[in-house]
């Protein structure tokens, strides 16, 4: 069974900084974010939680303007390293692989982004005449191999072999599923499509079809289209609409209309399903999340819920994902390298911070307390300085 974390990440965030419960604010009444606001408790923290809700998720400070043309914020932990030389790290990896040296290798890789991993490889290849990824197999075991291998992939190739890893032999890993579709560009998921196809010899969407079913296979399908509108602009009267619908197709009728709740969920920018969510907010008793919760079951609400979360704050929605690896019953080492390799070139930085917000402590710290070895500090090395 499945553990819901999300509620009750964020009640323990309210409760230590304010008197109002988050369930209460969102979940269980009518409020909406504004209304919650309005309230005379230490909301601080909420604030800066909810500030893609609240204020325009693109602020002007957040694009700093280089020679009048927008230049968007760098939010990743890894960097390009500034004096790479691929031909000397070549010679430093030789020299590790023969020696066992994990310390070394482990000390490059995490230090460089995958544009110079990339040519990295290549130069290993062309110099050594043997494959980067098959000399690290055969020097390092469990976790650390497996993390180190993640950094050798191109993003797209990474998240095809997740994609294959969640999807091959007994049942299927739905939420990997889901957190990939959900968190990735409509130009990432095609060029995902792509990958699969080239390196499994068959169409992702086939694989969906086989391993997934009913409406949560509807979902999977409509975000693997690739067709939600990435614009940044929030159309007022569409949210008001989309809102009037959706209430309509849930709480409105005696049924729960899935298929336009999917459509909705699935097409829509972020910015503008913060804004429906709002809406929703004040034309019903309850909110959009404690809705689905009351309407929807099995993998399904857990999509779409997901989907609501990752539209409120995805970097938010990854802290929590990295605060279940590390506090369930074991490490899920898979998660940690999963969303620390994936979203080191993204919005590491501000997953790290979110983290910090909603548990009191760093994610750092917890992986130092949960992992050892080189393979911690391989995930350290993930994080930034």
């Amino acid at each position: 069974m499945k553990r819901r974390m999300w509620d009750i990440s964020f009640s323990r965030v309210v409760l230590k900084t304010a008197t109002l419960d988050w369930r209460t604010i969102f979940f269980d009444s009518g409020l909406s974010v504004e209304t919650a606001f309005k309230y005379p408790v230490k909301m601080s923290l909420f604030k800066r939680f909810f500030k893609g809700i609240i204020h325009d998720r693109h602020p002007e400070d957040e694009t700093p303007k280089v020679k009048e043309k927008p230049k968007p914020k760098y939010h990743g932990t890894v960097t390009p390293y500034p004096h790479f030389d691929a031909s000397s790290d070549v010679s430093v990896l030789q020299s590790a692989i023969q020696s066992k040296d994990e310390d070394v290798i482990v000390a490059i890789l995490v230090k460089r982004n995958n544009e110079q991993r990339q040519k990295i490889k290549a130069v290993y290849e062309a110099s050594t005449g043997k494959n980067l990824v098959k000399a690290m197999k055969s020097v390092l075991r469990s976790d650390l191999e497996d993390v180190v291998l993640a950094l050798l992939m191109p993003p797209a190739y990474f998240d095809a072999f997740l994609f294959r890893k969640a999807t091959k032999g007994l049942g299927t890993d739905e939420d990997v599923l889901v957190e990939i579709l959900a968190t990735r560009s409509n130009k990432e998921i095609e060029e995902i499509k792509k990958v699969f196809k080239q390196e499994y010899k068959i169409e992702l969407e086939e694989v969906i079809k086989r391993e997934t079913h009913g409406d949560f296979n509807k979902a999977l399908l409509a975000m693997l289209s690739a067709k939600r509108d990435e614009t940044t602009e929030v159309n007022m009267e569409l949210a008001k609409k989309d809102a009037k619908v959706l209430f309509e197709a849930g709480e409105g009728v005696g049924k729960a209309d899935v298929s336009t709740f999917i459509n909705i969920l699935t097409t829509r920018s972020g910015p503008q399903l913060s804004k429906t969510f709002q809406h929703y907010a004040t034309i019903s008793d309850l909110t959009l999340p404690k809705a689905l919760q009351l309407e929807l079951k099995g993998d399904i609400e857990d999509c779409l819920i997901d989907i609501v979360k990752c539209a409120w704050n995805m970097p938010a929605f990854f802290a929590e994902k990295l605060h279940q690896a590390i506090e369930g019953h074991g490490t899920s080492e898979r998660a940690l390298n999963r969303i620390l390799v994936s979203r080191s070139e993204v919005d590491l930085q501000k997953i790290i911070e979110e983290y910090k917000a909603m548990f009191q402590r760093t994610l750092q710290e917890d992986i130092v307390n949960d992992t050892k070895g080189d393979y911690q500090k391989a995930l350290v090395g993930l994080c930034g300085s």
